[in-house]
């Protein structure tokens, strides 16, 4: 057998996965092409939600904590994914893994509660947050002296 042959033997499951997924998916772009709609009209290409039109300009300017939630929300999830396979792996750490998985909870915490002392979590604009003042009661009576 030549080299090619031995190549292509030895790798034949991934090949043929490769032409399956490029395969699957020209069928599915023609099979969409071919049984779509291509009917025209005025109203046919606004945009349509849940029964009700769209209203207003959809190019709105959106404030910057909406992106910075969004990255906060997948940076935790990433790091919770690590977690997960910290647990599937609990019984070959030890009492080591378990340290060290604590020490990254710790630091996700510490990075949390940074957020939120920063008020990257606040949505609210600073003119609506309300402030609570504690005010401090005195439990003597005035009326006796």
């Amino acid at each position: 057998m030549s080299t090619t042959t031995e190549i292509i033997a030895h790798h034949w499951a991934f090949i043929v996965f490769i032409v399956i997924a490029f395969g699957l998916c020209a069928f599915m772009l023609t099979g969409g092409w071919l049984l779509g709609g291509r009917a025209r009209a005025r109203h046919k290409d606004t945009p349509f939600e849940s029964g009700i039109e769209s209203v207003g300009d959809t190019h709105i300017r959106l404030s910057a904590k909406f992106y910075l939630v969004a990255m906060f929300f997948v940076i935790f999830d990433v790091e919770a994914l690590f977690l997960y396979a910290w647990a599937t792996s609990i019984r070959e750490s030890g009492w080591v893994g378990f340290a060290e998985a604590a020490i990254f909870i710790l630091v996700l915490l510490a990075g949390l509660v940074y957020l939120v002392r920063i008020g990257a979590l606040d949505w609210a604009p600073a003119r609506r947050r309300i402030v609570v003042k504690t005010n401090t009661i005195s439990h003597t009576n005035p009326h006796k002296q």
